[in-house]
């Protein structure tokens, strides 16, 4: 099941242990998170460390390990691609292989796997919500020699697939270290910038003891939901398939005054509008659905659709897009959700007049581009006057990264 590959160079022939494409994760464990004083120091160290994150071209044969959302965006990613997936190793294997989705695949459990395909596979972690390192331990514990994080490959193929949640961080200049140290003044949220950062910069893994990275509650930490109230009107940018929108109405329990789900791509508009006929009648008559394209001003754009939640603004785009600005839907959140690939903060400085006006809650996605190290922070908090700010991680491998901005006269 796992031959036939004729006269393909094979992973172990090309890397070996030694290759620093190939290396161990380092791993740093903190007691606590960093206060204002220390956290300048673990910037620095960052910052003159030498970095370890590389593209990481496939090999073959080429295996991914997990089956799950990452293992799906993935799996589409190669077959867009054109690359071939020798194998899925999954716990799971077995009743993954019933679901037609995952026809003409191999599905494999973990101790199934012959040892000659572990020695001469590259396995490609798609996994994002169990920390990096151990798993790649155990993995080269299990006769596995080459392991990398999927990211790292898609690095590789931005030329012709925007997908970049994993990016790799260029060199802090003197003009980042300053402005990364000024960003935050609470000591969770520079747990999990620093957190972010080694990863990003030097693929180091970090983690704080007392700054766990939470899974199941993106957009919706305690700090968010004691401060919301009835009547509150959601603006979903970046809607997909509608599962934010369902989890603020179920955190509500059915009290909002509307939601506007706003979603380009034509194929999870579409998923999105089945999702939200689900509703009850009362609760889908408040829920407003819109195609567009949210940018800092109207323009052209070049759009890549049909990648499901990686769908986006970008140069590989097949189609030109008419973009707009939140100013100009004439909307006035009082919850403001933007998870847009990285074109979060073009669509926040397209709604400079609504955020004055309105003094939405924001919540934005800060992990698909450049943007996210200090330049989205640095403008909400010049922008938003009395607001507090939150950075939270929701995944590993430096990525599910969130700010957060509460207005002060939401309370504590």
């Amino acid at each position: 099941m796992l031959n036939g590959l004729g006269d393909a160079v094979t992973a172990a022939q090309q890397k070996t242990q030694d290759d620093p494409l190939n290396a161990d994760v380092a791993t740093r464990a903190f007691d606590a998170s960093p206060s204002a004083a220390v956290a300048p120091t673990l910037l620095a160290e960052i910052a003159s460390t030498e970095s370890a994150a590389y593209p990481v071209q496939p090999t073959t044969p080429l295996a991914l390990y997990g089956a799950g959302d990452l293992g799906r965006l993935a799996r589409d990613h190669l077959r867009y691609l054109g690359i071939p997936i020798s194998a899925v190793i999954d716990r799971n294997a077995e009743s993954i292989a019933a679901d037609p989705d995952w026809g003409g695949t191999a599905l494999i459990h973990p101790d199934k796997v012959e040892a000659a395909f572990k020695r001469d596979a590259m396995l490609a972690v798609s996994i994002a919500t169990s920390p990096f390192a151990p798993l790649q331990a155990s993995l080269r514990a299990a006769g596995w020699a080459n392991v990398v994080p999927y990211y790292d490959i898609a690095e590789s193929f931005r030329h012709r697939h925007p997908l970049s949640n994993g990016w790799i961080a260029e060199p802090f200049s003197s003009e980042d270290i300053a402005s990364l140290t000024e960003v935050w003044n609470d000591d969770r949220s520079r747990a999990h910038h620093l957190q972010f950062l080694a990863w990003r910069r030097i693929r180091q893994e970090w983690s704080f003891a007392d700054a766990p990275v939470t899974l199941g509650d993106r957009f919706f930490i305690p700090e968010i939901l004691s401060v919301l109230r009835d009547g509150e009107h959601l603006v979903d940018a970046g809607a997909y398939f509608g599962h934010v929108t369902r989890r603020f109405i179920e955190e509500r329990h059915g009290r909002f005054a509307s939601v506007t789900a706003i979603e380009p791509d034509p194929q999870s508009l579409s998923v999105l509008r089945q999702t939200l006929a689900t509703l009850p009648t009362d609760q889908a008559a408040n829920v407003t659905v819109l195609d567009a394209v949210l940018d800092h001003t109207p323009q052209s754009r070049p759009f890549h659709s049909g990648l499901g939640y990686a769908s986006q603004i970008a140069s590989t785009g097949q189609s030109m897009r008419q973009t707009t600005t939140i100013d100009a839907l004439g909307l006035m959140p009082t919850v403001l959700k933007l998870h847009l690939e990285g074109h979060e903060l073009p669509a926040l400085m397209g709604a400079t007049a609504t955020l004055a006006a309105a003094r939405p809650i924001v919540m934005a996605t800060v992990y698909h581009n450049a943007d996210g190290l200090h330049a989205t922070a640095q403008w909400l908090m010049q922008t938003l006057p009395n607001y507090r700010f939150l950075f939270r991680l929701h995944s590993w491998c430096g990525t599910g990264a969130v700010i957060y901005a509460i207005p002060e006269e939401r309370g504590p």
